[in-house]
């Protein structure tokens, strides 16, 4: 079963909570059973110092018996929860506390005291440390959390504290007491207070991470239906538009990123319901391009050869039927140029060359349609540096396109500006006329093979309708750009850039006229 995208955001979001409050439970409850192992520890270690004052004091001056110290460790135990034992220098096991019984051994002052401790204990203890570990230091103050050597059946908190009393060792009775080592007291404390309160912080940790997670997961609910839904919108309008039903509309009119992907998908389907249109002008286009050479060409050799024609005047109707026969070579070969541009790309042979070598030659061979059109060119240059990188033969064609087109829409006594400026590395090169200009309809379809703006067709029988697409594929291939900007009654302008190379040229803020419809060039 296939997934819808709200589930995988549930999924998705499930699980990035689950993994983040697992860490942040863990870190909590680590964090914080550290702590309170070390406060107990803390406690402990307190309570062992104020035993030692009292009753290992009492014990080491003889004023109490091994039996009573048992009685005041047990005293302390009841108090700490905890077994506490007492150790003399030689790792005897003295006194413990717990339920205790005095077994006599000998003589009534010699007796052996033996404990039962309360806190979990599986073995016997036995009479000496060292017979748990031969290498246990007495005399350091440590801590521990284990089962004490397997003595414990769960883990219990030990602190081992050394036993230093001050005793007056001067027999004379001056005042000259001295630190004396009398063994260490082992607390060993149960860590069931501290489960329990990490029970009561995992209870109170878990309760707010369920509620956070049921009102993320309503919020979520809330901004899905406001995001998800939208888009679910546009992609049953999508099936639509790829059944060939671009009426449909979104719906949608938000004025953030879905709303312009949903402009945007209306926009292609406008574009794609005049698909249909634009194959009928393309047919239009070239079967008018084709059929008009041919049926000149038919006319006149049909004339030739039956006599129609005398044969004083055949040499003139060949010369008309040579050029059809161009015209239609020349339709033939731009369309083999673009359709070769459009699949594989143009060769591009990269030289550095100085453009406005490129635009005098270029107006050269438009002076004879000027003159006779009453049309003047004006070459503005305001860059300080013309040498460009590019294929030299290319923008040439490049530039002939834009001068032809501009001079096909420029009436009698008007002029042509090529302008040119530099920006950063590049050179802008701009072609405007002063012509009859174009709306924002006609604008984007310029570049349309085929595409001619002369619904008559009467203006320009010569064209073919792919000189401006062939430009376009000639600037996208130099990784390049070129733009119209036009209104209808005011002209048109098209800028297009080219990347300076690092030679400078010496052909900086000139301002010529390069073709004069008087003649006087």
């Amino acid at each position: 079963m296939q997934r819808s995208v709200l589930d995988r955001i549930y999924i998705a979001f499930l699980l990035i909570l689950i993994v983040s409050f697992g860490f942040l439970i863990f870190f909590i409850s680590y964090f914080t059973r550290r702590s309170l192992i070390s406060e107990k520890q803390s406690t402990l270690s307190n309570e062992a110092t104020l035993i030692a004052t009292e009753a290992i004091t009492y014990y080491m001056t003889g004023d109490i018996s091994t039996i009573q110290l048992a009685s005041y460790l047990n005293y302390y135990s009841g108090t700490l929860k905890a077994d506490i034992w007492y150790v003399n220098n030689d790792g005897e096991i003295v006194a413990t506390s717990g339920y205790f019984e005095e077994i006599s051994v000998g003589t009534e002052t010699d007796s052996t005291v033996v404990s039962k401790p309360g806190v979990g204990i599986i073995k016997t203890l036995p009479k000496s440390i060292y017979d748990l570990d031969e290498n246990y230091d007495l005399t350091e103050k440590n801590f521990t959390t284990s089962d004490f050597y397997g003595i414990y059946s769960d883990k219990v908190i030990s602190v081992n504290t050394p036993v230093v009393l001050s005793v007056q060792m001067d027999p004379t009775g001056a005042n000259n007491p001295q630190n004396l080592n009398c063994g260490a007291l082992i607390i060993h404390s149960t860590t069931e207070d501290i489960n329990t309160m990490m029970k009561s912080i995992y209870s109170i940790t878990f309760i707010p991470c369920l509620v956070i997670i049921v009102i993320s997961f309503a919020l979520l609910q809330i901004v899905s239906h406001k995001v998800l839904r939208p888009i679910k919108k546009l992609a049953e309008v999508a099936q639509d538009y790829s059944k060939g039903d671009f009426d449909v509309e979104t719906g949608i009119k938000s004025s953030d990123e879905i709303g312009q992907l949903a402009d945007s998908m209306e926009y292609m389907a406008s574009e794609l319901s005049k698909l249909e249109e634009y194959r009928h002008d393309f047919i239009s286009n070239i079967s008018h391009d084709f059929r008009s050479p041919l049926t000149s060409i038919r006319g006149y050799v049909t004339a030739i050869q039956d006599g129609t024609i005398p044969p004083e005047k055949q040499e003139r109707y060949l010369g008309i039927v040579l050029d059809e026969t161009n015209r239609l070579t020349k339709l033939t070969q731009g369309l083999l140029d673009l359709n070769r541009l459009e699949i594989y790309g143009p060769y591009l042979n990269l030289i550095d060359f100085d453009f406005i070598d490129i635009v005098k030659t270029t107006l050269n061979t438009f002076e004879i349609k000027c003159i006779d059109k009453k049309v003047a060119i004006y070459l503005n240059n305001h860059a300080e540096a013309t040498i460009v990188t590019a294929d030299k033969t290319k923008i040439q064609q490049v530039l002939y396109n834009l001068i032809d087109n501009a001079l096909k829409f420029t009436p009698s006594n008007k002029n042509i500006y090529i302008n040119i400026i530099e920006k950063g590395d590049k050179l802008h090169v701009s072609v405007k006329d002063e012509g009859i200009g174009m709306n924002e309809d006609t604008q984007k379809k310029i570049w349309t093979r085929f595409y001619k703006n002369d619904t008559s067709r009467g203006k320009d029988k010569g064209g073919t309708g792919l000189g401006l697409a062939i430009t376009k594929q000639i600037i996208k291939a130099h990784n390049e750009t070129i733009d119209v900007y036009s209104k209808e009654g005011e002209g048109s302008e098209f800028v297009f850039t080219l990347t300076k190379a690092s030679a400078d040229a010496t052909h900086s803020g000139e301002t010529q006229i390069l073709i004069n419809p008087n003649n006087t060039l």
